[in-house]
């Protein structure tokens, strides 16, 4: 199916030119809200973490808006797939309340991380056959998959997702039905659905419109989800907080609408490959494991022997969740399938971020000799014996002048991490397409 064919009940305020007003975005959101049965009915609201940009406090207050008097509860989740849970100091600013203060700001609301490390919080609802995961995967992984999901969302009568959509890694454009799994779902599916991801590689599926194996397991794992699910799907002006649009329809409907809008916003095209780049990360990223993404946007656009160069003098650890990284350091995708007795027991989404980090590249078996199509090189807090035991290069952020570095003829990209670069000449062709 294609997002034409998906999204032609969603409906959108905005387009890729030009930005909302918020008196916009809280009237279109009481229109779309008034015509939902959810009058004595309970609501979850799943929204971002705070390493991913929106005016979630003009959305939220929207909603709450919409629904408070109707709602028989209402229940916000912070969707943190496995990132650090949110301090409530660090919670109340991001939802748009003074520390202390929910109940003044959003009455009757409950907010809640979403406890990943909690076995007890999950609901188990089901499983996806090996032989299903083999059609949606194009036949690169065939194993029964436990879906299990933050128990909050199937004890609630309607799911609504709010949220802006991006180019992802993993899973081509994020958003829709990606709140659920990952963002609130059981390690199983994360794993199994980070995997498929990089076996088709980061720089392959990043961007990607379609509807991607990794979006078509999410997709059938949200089937499962016996709750109502709806979704606001945002898509922001790079670099500032303001809104493009936002589109309201079911998680697919929402979501496939919204895509195509990021697409035209959030994908800048070169003419030609650079050699060295500066990724200027932004604190919203506290470490590596979250900043990355300031490499998965650009690793598109870098020349073979090129370099990309993390800047965030703020991060001062690889991963503040998981340590196992350290263990087997960043490495191309080759050198663990073709070593996987050696590593099949570590988390595969570990293994998926170590090889989205570490780009493309190839292993020899016989000789043990990795190449790496670019280099990759940190220039944060994180020492270097540090960054050389996890095979990534390391420079002082001190020692770097980026306006000379600019005027040299590297690239410097502020704001790194939402924004992705793309040749102008390379178009997309998604490997086994299902």
């Amino acid at each position: 199916m294609t997002t034409a064919q998906q999204h032609r009940t969603a409906a959108r305020l905005g387009a890729a030119q030009g930005v909302l007003g918020a008196d916009q975005v809280r009237e279109f959101i009481r229109e779309q809200l008034d015509a939902v049965d959810a009058d004595g009915r309970s609501v979850c609201v799943l929204v971002p973490d705070g390493t991913r940009t929106c005016p979630l406090p003009l959305l939220l207050g929207a909603v709450h808006a919409a629904l408070h008097g109707r709602v028989s509860r209402l229940t916000t989740l912070i969707a943190l797939g496995t990132h650090q849970p949110m301090s409530d100091a660090a919670i109340a600013r991001h939802l748009g309340f003074e520390e202390g203060a929910l109940e003044a700001t959003y009455p009757g609301m409950t907010v809640l991380n979403h406890e990943w490390w909690r076995p007890e919080t999950f609901a188990d609802l089901g499983t996806i056959p090996a032989a299903r995961l083999a059609e949606l995967s194009g036949g690169r992984l065939g194993l029964d998959v436990p879906v299990k999901l933050n128990k909050a969302v199937v004890e609630h009568d309607i799911a609504l997702v709010v949220g802006p959509v991006l180019p992802h890694e993993v899973v081509g454009i994020s958003g829709g039905n990606k709140y659920f799994f990952p963002g609130v779902a059981g390690q199983d599916i994360i794993d199994v659905s980070h995997w498929v991801g990089a076996l088709i590689t980061s720089a392959e599926i990043i961007g990607t419109t379609a509807v991607t194996p990794v979006r078509a397991l999410i997709n059938e794992g949200a089937a499962l989800v016996p709750t109502e699910k709806l979704s606001f799907c945002v898509v922001g002006e790079a670099g500032s907080r303001n809104l493009h649009s936002i589109s309201f329809g079911d998680t697919i409907t929402a979501w496939a609408d919204a895509a195509e809008v990021c697409a035209a916003t959030h994908v800048h095209h070169l003419d030609a490959p650079v050699r060295r780049v500066i990724s200027l990360v932004p604190e919203m990223y506290d470490d590596i494991w979250t900043g990355a993404k300031g490499f998965y946007k650009l690793e598109p656009v870098v020349a073979d022997g090129g370099e990309v160069i993390l800047y965030a003098p703020h991060i001062t650890q690889i991963s503040t969740s998981h340590p196992e990284i350290l263990e087997i350091g960043y490495h191309c995708r080759d050198y663990f399938v073709k070593q996987w007795d050696r590593f099949q027991h570590i988390h595969w989404g570990t293994l998926a971020h170590s090889t989205h980090l570490r780009g493309a590249g190839t292993y020899d078996a016989e000789t043990g000799e990795e190449r790496l199509r670019v280099k990759v090189t940190l220039a944060t807090r994180i020492p270097e014996e540090v960054c050389r035991a996890a095979n990534l290069g390391y420079l002082d952020p001190d020692s770097l002048d980026l306006a000379a570095e600019q005027a040299a003829g590297s690239f410097v990209v502020p704001d790194a991490g939402e924004v992705l670069f793309r040749l102008r000449s390379r178009r997309i062709d998604l490997i086994g397409r299902h």
